[in-house]
């Protein structure tokens, strides 16, 4: 008897046990959060670059972040517009339209900095204007592909150079369409046109850059509690001064990483693009 008891105080003990370690402020560490990040070049390539930055902020931070993408931008597109990613890494483009609906809020981007699309023909390509483009056909990553498609596409209209586009789903794709000669010139940005192996970057050059603005957003999903998103931006910005963290970011081409709020992206907002 004296056993028995003895057996149903320490179950009595381990039960109380697990219920306080599962109502303790330390139970959402073991919170799983998916980070969709925009499908600018193959997935093999971003698994390889982004699965490092999830798993040091897992370290960090306690909770377990998983890389996700999407097999092409359009498909990105219709994830974040459903809310599929509880964090995501998303175009200048793309977070005000989200920010609205679901309701993704930024908490992070890269400081010093503003992106630009680039026009890349050829290395050896006759043509040194994009007036020269006219009449042609040019390969961009998506339609709505901020940099890379919609500054450039919306510069050529306001010049009068009519071209006809071509979406083939990446950056990386675009850069590889044009060094094969497939198409005469393309849209992308600097960050991924230096992230291409030397052996293509070195048959392109750059013929132009659109003007300047806002880089991507870090952005959570509004179901997500403050603390967690506070914990993922700190972990984010920490990196630039840790030196794990600032090799992942230099892989990435990145620069260091700062807090972010809203109104950041008016200066895109103000260009009032209705695609989607």
């Amino acid at each position: 008897m004296r056993r028995k008891l003895t057996q149903w105080a320490l179950a009595g003990i381990l039960a109380v046990m697990l219920l306080i370690s599962s109502t303790s402020p330390g139970a959402e560490e073991s919170l799983t959060l998916s980070i969709g990040i925009v499908p600018q070049q193959n997935a093999t390539k971003l698994a390889r670059l982004w699965t490092p930055i999830c798993n040091h902020l897992s370290q960090q931070t306690g909770y377990r972040y998983v890389f996700k993408t999407a097999k092409n931008i359009p498909t990105f597109e219709k994830r974040l517009a459903a809310g599929k990613y509880d964090m995501a890494y998303m175009n200048p483009y793309h977070y005000t339209v989200f920010s609205i609906d679901p309701g993704y809020r930024a908490f992070a981007r890269e400081t010093n900095k503003r992106i630009q699309g680039i026009i890349v023909v050829k290395k050896d390509s006759a043509i040194q204007s994009i007036a020269e483009l006219s009449g042609k056909t040019l390969a961009f990553p998506a339609p709505a592909a901020f940099a890379a498609s919609l500054l450039p596409r919306a510069y050529f209209k306001t010049k009068q150079i009519e071209i006809s586009p071509r979406y083939v789903s990446s950056h990386d794709s675009v850069y590889l369409t044009v060094s094969k000669s497939l198409y005469p010139a393309g849209g992308g940005i600097q960050r991924t046109f230096n992230n291409m192996p030397e052996s293509i970057r070195k048959q392109l050059r750059i013929l132009w850059k659109t003007p300047g603005y806002t880089p991507h957003a870090f952005a959570a999903h509004p179901r997500l509690p403050e603390a967690v998103v506070k914990d993922t931006a700190d972990a984010l910005i920490a990196m630039s001064t840790d030196e794990q963290g600032g090799k992942l970011l230099k892989n990435l081409k990145f620069n260091p990483i700062g807090p972010a709020r809203d109104e950041d992206w008016d200066d895109v907002r103000g260009l009032r693009i209705a695609l989607l």
